[in-house]
């Protein structure tokens, strides 16, 4: 029963790389031309798009995981994770129809946050410290919102053609979706053979706080983003 512990430490290893080499919700050269240049509608490419985006995107990964780590009931997970989809393409959708978005390090800085608040939620800190519990529904949604202005900030930044924007972001939409059930499946496996081990809620314990130092990670590297881009300015 070591195993899902062991793939969980390389897992979190394997975060705390990417968290250190790049930022949250980051498009990469390559992509952000391929996004510059095209016209009309590509579903096939914008679903790809969408899908490498969740896979690879580290945060919305460890929001993923926070959500569902002491979920047992598979219509509890759909529920969480429908109700975190919904957040996530409304702000998406619209951030860019309407071109509205957040400065991208202050948004970032704010999902790196929702991570912190899904890991102490988990360890129960809310009730010690303040002695209520949050309504854990309605947090998954405020931070799918966030999540989604997110990626609409960095959408709007490589200014997507106007020209078939719509099938465009539905088609991403979609994408992302994919890689958030695909990305799912596999926390689920891994979970399901993790909870079976008898020293679970105190390896859980650990694992959920090396989440809450991760989060801060993520929110400090945004802030000295945001705090050195204004420096040169």
């Amino acid at each position: 029963m070591r195993q899902p512990w062991t793939i969980f430490a390389a897992t979190v290893l394997m975060l705390i790389a990417l968290a250190t080499s790049a930022s949250a919700h980051a498009v990469t050269p390559g992509d952000a031309g391929y996004i510059q240049e095209i016209f009309g509608v590509h579903v096939i490419s914008f679903i790809y798009l969408g899908a490498k985006h969740m896979i690879t995107g580290y945060d919305h990964i460890l929001f993923l995981l926070g959500v569902v780590f002491f979920i047992y009931h598979m219509k509890d997970v759909a529920i969480y994770v429908s109700i975190f989809a919904v957040g996530h393409s409304v702000t998406m959708i619209l951030g860019v129809w309407y071109g509205w978005g957040i400065n991208a390090y202050i948004i970032d800085a704010i999902i790196g946050l929702s991570v912190v608040y899904k890991a102490l939620d988990n360890l129960g800190a809310f009730q010690k410290w303040f002695g209520f519990q949050p309504n854990t529904k309605a947090a998954t949604l405020i931070f799918g919102l966030f999540h989604g202005t997110g990626l609409a900030s960095k959408i709007l930044d490589y200014q997507i053609a106007e020209d078939g924007l719509l099938g465009n972001l539905l088609s991403f939409n979609v994408g992302v979706e994919l890689g958030q059930l695909l990305a799912l499946f596999v926390i689920l496996i891994v979970m399901g053979y993790w909870r079976r081990s008898p020293n679970f809620m105190r390896q859980a314990t650990v694992a959920n706080v090396i989440m809450v130092l991760l989060g801060l990670l993520l929110t400090y590297q945004q802030v000295m983003g945001y705090i050195g881009l204004h420096a040169h300015v």
